[in-house]
């Protein structure tokens, strides 16, 4: 048995309490519905994944990222027990925070707001789905954002504390100060810092997505080329290089885990762009996400048994080694595209851009600003509060509309 019928009705609450519109639907159907129909998803059809979507039709952006991994979460939460709808919604909102240029208009915007707590991609999707996203309204009048339930929310939360409490070496965490009201109350009951199951099933179908989707990527666009792991030397860099991405792990201990993806059956020999091999190249992300899946459901029944697991009965188990397998496929992507040459000149672009955006949207507020988020700037009290809106819009942007917004409010065009 699974399904939303396995939850109790603290998991099932609203922050605010809403009639159901219509009968039939589980109130995490009703949640994943809210979340495909939102603003902030349908923006990461133009927000970089890796390789910049439009230089051909081929590679991800954050939406088909977020799609594929909600499919491969629905999968394996649901072999557990959870309910899919949950795990599916949790997993689509999961990068909703991510602001242009991925990972490095984060950084930058983390740069200039260290004077309002920051600023980092999973506490921004939070406040999209709690406060930014137009939806729902408290009595008092305050938005609520989607207003999801509260095991939703749990599940979408990746780094379930504070910048001051932050568990994670990378300094990763998943709140603001301002959303602490609506993190408790998502909180209650959890286990002070763990992740609920749902949440883990998303953070490991997250990984599974995006290290075989970027080496795929890699590939088509030509970043990489198979043989080029098959040279010694440049293997020993690769590990060299994936070693310091992951501290604890040995580069024996990696390259054992490059060998067994290279002796797979169907791990690609070459790739030339022929329907023939790129055919050959989709079966290998499948079977690497079936292989991915199957070792952490194998693992999680093993240690908790074949009942239905659902929030914190368990934890999921994902073995070492195949950790290490799928930390080897980031470290290709990494090298070949993310560490380029051509790629550090174009971070170099984006990283200014974004600090030179910020500065004219703050100089022309509250004009600059989008109208659904003036409101909040005009209320905010003290510096602090109003370049937290400022963030908020800027962070809204897709690539191509911070690259205009810039142009525009600068008065000059810039170019990687």
């Amino acid at each position: 048995m699974n399904g939303a019928a396995l939850y109790d009705e603290a998991a099932r609450e609203r922050w605010v309490p809403e009639a159901a519109k219509r009968p039939g639907r589980s109130a995490f159907e009703r949640d994943r519905a809210r979340v495909v129909h939102s603003a902030a998803l349908r923006r990461l059809a133009a927000k970089t994944q890796v390789v910049i979507p439009w230089e051909s039709d081929f590679p991800r952006t954050r939406l088909t990222h977020s799609l594929e991994c909600a499919q491969i979460g629905r999968g394996l939460g649901d072999a557990l027990g959870c309910d899919p709808d949950l795990v599916e919604a949790a997993c689509l909102a999961h990068d909703l925070g991510h602001p242009p240029f991925g990972h490095t208009g984060e950084w930058a915007l983390d740069e200039v707001s260290r004077d309002c707590g920051g600023f980092e991609g999973n506490a921004q999707s939070l406040r999209i789905l709690t406060r930014l996203e137009a939806k729902a309204f408290s009595a008092e009048g305050r938005s609520v954002g989607l207003n999801l339930t509260r095991a939703t929310l749990d599940a979408s939360c990746k780094y379930p504390w504070t910048r001051a409490g932050e568990q994670s070496a990378d300094g990763k965490f998943g709140v603001y100060d301002e959303e602490l009201p609506v993190f408790e109350w998502l909180r209650d009951g959890a286990p002070a810092g763990r992740r609920c199951l749902e949440a883990q099933v998303m953070d490991w179908a997250d990984d599974v997505a995006y290290s075989v989707h970027d080496l795929e990527d890699a590939l088509y666009a030509r970043h990489l080329e198979l043989d080029h792991l098959n040279d010694a030397a440049e293997r020993d860099a690769l590990l060299g290089q994936c070693a310091k991405r992951c501290p604890g792990a040995g580069v024996d201990e990696l390259g054992a885990a490059l060998e067994r993806l290279f002796a797979l059956p169907f791990w690609p020999s070459s790739y030339d762009g022929s329907l023939r091999s790129l055919a050959g190249l989709k079966n290998a992300t499948s079977q690497l996400i079936g292989r991915f899946c199957e070792a952490a459901e194998q693992a999680t029944r093993a240690a908790f048994g074949a009942h239905a697991l659902t929030r914190y009965d368990a934890d999921l188990v994902v073995p070492p080694g195949v950790r290490l397998e799928c930390e080897v496929l980031k470290a290709i992507a990494a090298r070949y595209v993310m560490e380029s040459s051509a790629a550090a000149e174009r971070y170099a672009w984006q990283r200014e851009l974004v600090h030179e955006l910020v500065d004219a949207v703050a100089a022309g507020a509250p004009g600059t600003i989008d109208p659904i988020l003036r409101p909040d700037f005009e209320a905010a009290t003290g510096d602090a509060g109003r370049l937290r809106v400022v963030l908020d819009h800027v962070a809204s942007l897709t690539d191509p509309s911070a690259v205009e917004t810039h142009a525009r409010l600068t008065g000059r065009v810039s170019g990687a």
